[in-house]
């Protein structure tokens, strides 16, 4: 089968290896100068099971009134006469019933759970360096209340087999002695062994030279225009070339994993996707001692702000900001990764060589991704990943890998068009 990706972040990478190691003719497109340039460039570098969980919950539209205007909120809507802002908006609303967030919850933690293995399956095939740690996720709570909370989506998670449990302050400087000057400030932490930590860019760059090793055809610096849709299925992709040619690549089937730019491309074909960017910023700061700086992965909850050791960098990311296709940097919500990893780490960095990048992540009302057939009979979508794409991306690309040839993945995840 001849299978045209239209996107080459981690999704759209895995897909392709997955493809071709079948034995299929695969192609894949790209505006990006390379695999791995947006949204897949600079992420917080977790790859985190034990955060499957949805923005959408209960008390969270209280808490998006009160950050509407708080610069420095963890999740910022800023209100744009867009329809697509609103609609979605809607929608997430509707996500926030307890019943829609649990079931939610499942979703994402199936779909993480089986990316974990696809992971793991190409790391055993390819032997990929990407700065990976096996050292698990702590996630950091300032009041009992909040870990109280988080003990009770622990005891929730561990039905679904995942290694959540809570530790105290003694624990928690055990496990990362870089917080040992600072536990005092926590009420305590969750702990999942099981997650893990690595670079998303030096993985999919890899594994895309992998892939193009067996066969895949990268097409890069490639702008792609629409899709030529007509009698319920996709014909051809219009694109432009590095040299600025209009051309058409045609397929037996496609795959739609342009993350946050999906929607605009399946607009081409009729198709409206519930999916809207939410911008996530990150700074890379070099460690200048290494046993001041952490090797554990952080999640610090009171401002959603996620730590990973890179190798001698250390990587901070974290908020949303839902602002359209904006990749303006706020030097605010820059300031406030780097002012809250400099009160925690003050000697591990040297803090003024900071670099920050801000990432367009493609988000579903829900936090499940879009994994499957489409209303059009040969075009997939492997899309709306949310802040989860790195945990998610090799299970989504083998699922679909699956799904296109007509078998069933063994997952319990609802995928589209079934």
């Amino acid at each position: 089968m001849k299978v045209v990706v239209l996107g080459s972040g981690i999704v759209g990478v895995s897909t392709a290896w997955f493809l071709a190691r079948d034995g299929h003719e695969v192609t894949v497109i790209d505006r990006g100068t390379g695999a791995a340039r947006e949204t897949s460039f600079a992420n917080g570098g977790q790859l985190s099971v034990s955060q499957s969980e949805p923005w959408a919950q209960p008390g969270m539209p209280l808490k998006v009134l009160r950050w509407l205007f708080q610069e420095d909120a963890p999740l910022l809507f800023r209100l744009r006469l867009d329809p697509a802002q609103w609609e979605w908006g809607l929608r997430f609303l509707l996500e926030c019933r307890r019943e829609r967030a649990e079931h939610n919850m499942r979703q994402m933690l199936a779909i993480g759970s089986y990316s974990r293995l696809a992971m793991a399956e190409i790391i055993a095939d390819t032997g990929i360096a990407f700065d990976h740690l096996r050292r698990g996720i702590l996630s950091l709570y300032e009041t009992q209340q909040e870990l109280d909370a988080a003990a009770r989506v622990a005891e929730l998670m561990a039905v679904y087999g995942i290694d959540k449990r809570v530790v105290d302050r003694n624990e928690l400087a055990r496990l990362e002695p870089a917080l040992a000057a600072v536990v005092g400030q926590f009420a305590g932490a969750t702990y999942c062994e099981s997650d893990q930590s690595g670079d998303v860019h030096l993985f999919t760059t890899a594994l895309a030279e992998r892939a193009a090793a067996l066969g895949v055809n990268f097409r890069f610096a490639t702008r792609i225009n629409a899709l030529g849709a007509a009698g319920g299925r996709v014909s051809n992709v219009s694109v432009t070339g590095p040299d600025g040619a209009f051309t058409t690549v045609h397929g037996d089937a496609y795959v739609l994993a342009l993350g946050s730019h999906s929607p605009l491309i399946a607009a081409t074909a009729g198709l409206r996707l519930p999916v809207y960017p939410a911008k996530g910023y990150s700074a890379t700061i070099p460690v200048r001692d290494p046993a001041a700086a952490p090797t554990v992965s952080l999640t610090d909850e009171a401002g959603k702000i996620v730590m990973s050791r890179l190798g001698d960098r250390l990587r901070i990311a974290g908020t949303a900001e839902l602002a359209g296709y904006s990749s303006t940097l706020n030097p605010r919500r820059c300031r406030l990764l780097t002012d809250r990893a400099q009160a925690l780490f003050p000697d591990a960095c040297d803090w003024d060589a900071a670099q920050f990048w801000t990432g367009l992540r493609p988000a579903t009302p829900g936090n499940v991704p879009l994994i499957g057939r489409s209303r059009i009979a040969n075009l997939f979508l492997n899309t709306g990943h949310g802040t989860l794409g790195w945990t998610e991306g090799a299970g989504s690309g083998k699922a679909l890998a699956e799904l296109i040839v007509g078998r069933a993945p063994e997952i319990g995840f609802t995928f589209t068009g079934r």
